[in-house]
């Protein structure tokens, strides 16, 4: 091996641990300063590991600031917007992948429009809407409201998934007698399990990381999700930040433990129909 391609390989490793750095250390840091006391966490000299470990705010997270009942909204929302999204979209990507129709084209093109507009945009909209229908204040509204923001980015995952199955499945089975949705539920639903699971993470996260659309539609303290539990810590007056650093801590451990045992199914589904064969 040449001294060129030894200080590339160099090179190209300093530049990973570097980035890695950027993601990890926040991170660290955010865990460290969970586990520390109040009076460390306002040292004017940093302090990365706590001379006592506290579990005073971890307490808190279930006690004073109620994040109990935050965390189970956040589940239920999540839940219900991941069971329309992946219902809907495996729905529409069998339809579009399977059946020809006039304007297929231009509902996928529709569809690719609508991620185009940025949230905020949509905040009034979806206000306007939901008060019409009197779904403001109401966990049922915040699961419409996820599920129409990632439906579109779900279905075009669910038909790039469904094009990697051969048609020849559908037509040797309709040979045998059997209807369009039977071959759909027994035989091709099966076959994109792991497309649906990847649906199903990117749902879950995005639901479970937003912030403004929950802190905008729902006002009642009993209905607020996570992320407006933490923000809520910063005061006007004081941070908490080690409280603060606590609930997120909480808050990242079930999104890291649900990524690391199905992140093959993640990458798979956002990878597939990205080459012809």
């Amino acid at each position: 091996m040449t001294k060129k391609k030894v200080a590339g390989g160099i090179l190209r490793y300093v530049f990973l641990i570097t980035l890695s750095l950027f993601i990890l250390v926040p991170v660290l840091w955010m865990v460290s300063t969970a586990f520390k006391t109040e009076a460390e966490t306002y040292s004017p000299n940093p302090i990365w590991i706590p001379s006592t470990i506290s579990l005073e705010s971890f307490k808190k997270f279930f006690g004073l600031y109620n994040f109990g009942t935050m965390t189970w909204n956040s589940l239920i929302t999540c839940i219900g917007s991941v069971l329309i999204c992946t219902a809907f979209s495996c729905l529409a990507g069998y339809g579009v992948t399977r059946f020809k129709f006039r304007g297929k084209k231009t509902f996928m093109g529709f569809l690719l429009v609508t991620q185009m507009f940025p949230s905020v945009m949509l905040v009034v909209p979806f206000y306007s809407v939901l008060t019409k229908y009197h779904l403001t204040n109401s966990l049922l509204g915040l699961i419409i409201v996820y599920a129409a923001t990632n439906i579109a980015f779900s279905t075009w995952m669910m038909t790039s998934y469904f094009k990697t199955i051969p048609v020849e499945l559908d037509e040797a089975a309709r040979v045998d007698g059997a209807s369009s949705f039977t071959i759909f539920r027994k035989i091709i639903l099966p076959l994109v399990i792991p497309g649906i699971a990847a649906v199903a993470i990117f749902v879950l996260i995005n639901g479970w990381n937003e912030y403004m659309y929950s802190s905008v539609l729902i006002s009642k303290d009993s209905l607020k999700t996570l992320t407006v539990g933490i923000v809520s810590l910063n005061t006007q007056n004081q941070v908490h930040w080690n409280d603060m650093m606590a609930a997120s801590t909480m808050s990242c451990i079930p999104l890291i433990i649900l990524f690391m045992c199905f992140q093959k199914y993640f990458i798979a589904g956002m990878t597939s129909g990205a080459v012809k064969s």
